[in-house]
């Protein structure tokens, strides 16, 4: 599969395909089958195209439980408008997810202790975390070092809310609205980020260009493709993470 494709565009094309195919092969059987069991055979198609396209190891089972929880779904009669409300929700609360690939995460409180102790502890420094979410570690980090100016930028829109009302009640941090890939990363000697595997290429080469000699880019979680990092530090959070730290 084209690696310039969307990978939402991909699996629409996989789940067009398979329910065609699935559609076809039982129009050619004389035994009659239940819409379930259509449902069924068109997610084992839609797994099995999902697995030769070479799609990520998580869209196998999305694609085979896709069509059959439809059904289920469509089985109680649930009203329309739930459905628009609960799309409007998830939207709100993930903005651009399905552009960026980049979900919600929301870094655990050993990894805020784990900042705390790579953060100048007298030097004036410029911190941003990319994709701040609700504000926590921004509040947190602001907090325990006075010597430090933090950033934060979001796009999901209720994260953006949330976080900006709570640094209404706390001048020492402060959140700004917008796509960090059009956000100057020369202004910060610590630039903190908590992805996915998607985009660390892009954000190694924007580091590169922009960030300061001497300035840290700190990844929660995610490596750079063939950049292995000056440091790592593996945390016992509810996640396993591992913070990986490049001195520019």
């Amino acid at each position: 599969m084209p690696k310039r494709f969307h990978p939402a565009i991909i699996a629409l094309l996989i789940q067009i395909a398979s329910t065609a195919t699935a559609g076809t092969l039982m129009s050619m059987v004389t035994v009659h089958a239940s819409l379930f069991e259509w449902a069924i055979l068109q997610g084992l198609l839609a797994g099995l195209l999902s697995f030769l396209a070479k799609s990520p190891v998580w869209w196998v089972p999305i694609h085979f439980l896709f069509m059959p929880l439809v059904i289920i779904t469509l089985a109680f009669d649930i009203s329309a408008t739930w459905y628009l409300v609960m799309f409007l929700g998830l939207l709100l609360i993930y903005g651009k997810s399905f552009v960026t690939q980049v979900p919600l995460y929301l870094s655990s409180e050993t990894v805020n202790q784990a900042l705390e102790t790579l953060l100048p502890k007298q030097n004036q420094f410029t911190f941003i975390d990319l994709g701040s979410g609700c504000g926590g570690l921004l509040k947190n980090l602001a907090r325990i070092h006075g010597n430090g100016s933090f950033h934060g930028i979001e796009s999901a829109p209720i994260p953006f809310v949330i976080s900006k009302l709570r640094s209404l009640f706390d001048s020492d941090y402060d959140v700004h609205w917008g796509d960090f890939w059009k956000h100057d990363f020369s202004r910060y000697d610590v630039v903190y980020a908590y992805l996915s595997p998607v985009p660390m290429d892009s954000l190694w080469q924007k580091a590169k260009k922009e960030m300061r000699p001497g300035s840290l880019l700190i990844s929660n979680t995610f490596v750079i493709p063939g950049v292995a990092p000056d440091k790592s530090i593996q945390l016992n959070d509810f996640s396993n993470s591992t913070l990986y730290l490049w001195r520019l």
